[in-house]
């Protein structure tokens, strides 16, 4: 079967409808990518980022409300420190590049994590950013930075128990809402779609809270290879599964999670 053009998936996929509201991504694959190529992992990381530029646009262009990016995790520094600067200058260079073409856009920048262990450069880029691009309303760019889906829920365990402290909450009004209000993403939709590249099939510490009820979708594509053809490609994907959230009856394909939050 001969494989569909870019411009003609993305018509079908925006034709179909059920287009996710909030996509996630777990980037893997850089250092492998340039290992193939004799080169040193930085430069798998440095084309990466064209991948990043790639889906921002494509999840613009098919109307997502929410794209979150697993850039650099809690476990990431653990890596060689020359690695890791690398790493930050890459993003700070990004979002300083990016941010006016990001809000020209209507891109409005968000980032979830413990941001107080970055240096100071790549930290005030990112909370410039978000500054910059506080008022735009078309999407949401949400970089996930020194993040780690363990350490968040354990600083919202946190947070509750000093508002048990100080009496503001009683222990039995502690459930699943006043847990997942306590989270980073406390104001965004959960996932819909999770997609990971490289092959790897594992969730790597990411959203695992708020993935519970996501479609994920694994593809072999190295990340540095991931262009907009490979999202309208898991978009498309998405949307041939059906959604039960745990239901057993069928309920209509992509439905949505009856609770979702606006």
């Amino acid at each position: 079967m001969k494989k569909m053009d870019e411009s003609e998936l993305k018509r079908q996929v925006i034709e179909n409808g059920n287009i996710p509201r909030h996509v996630a991504i777990i980037m893997d694959g850089n250092g492998r990518w340039a290992q193939k190529r004799g080169r040193p992992r930085v430069f798998g990381h440095q084309q990466g980022m064209k991948s990043v530029r790639a889906v921002v646009e494509a999840c613009r262009e098919l109307g997502c409300e929410v794209l979150t990016l697993y850039a650099f995790s809690e476990e990431n520094w653990s890596r060689p420190l020359t690695e890791i600067k690398a790493l930050m200058r890459l993003l700070q260079n990004y979002i300083e590049k990016e941010k006016q073409n990001l809000r020209s856009n209507g891109i409005r920048v968000g980032c979830i994590g413990r941001l107080e262990k970055l240096s100071d450069a790549p930290r005030n880029a990112i909370t410039d950013a978000v500054r910059f691009t506080a008022d735009q309303k078309q999407m949401l760019l949400n970089l996930a930075v020194s993040y780690g889906s363990r350490a968040e829920i354990v600083d919202a365990v946190r947070r509750l128990a000093g508002e048990v402290a100080a009496g503001r909450l009683a222990p039995a009004e502690i459930n699943e809402t006043t847990l997942a209000g306590a989270l980073y993403t406390a104001d965004l939709p959960d996932p819909d779609l999770l997609i990971r590249t490289s092959g790897e099939m594992r969730l790597s510490n990411f959203l695992l809270w708020q993935v519970a009820y996501t479609e994920i979708y694994i593809t072999d594509v190295l990340w540095p290879d991931f262009r907009k053809q490979n999202l309208f490609e898991a978009v498309a994907a998405f949307q041939k599964r059906e959604r039960r959230f745990g239901k057993v009856e069928k309920s209509g394909r992509n439905n949505r999670k009856p609770k979702d939050k606006p």
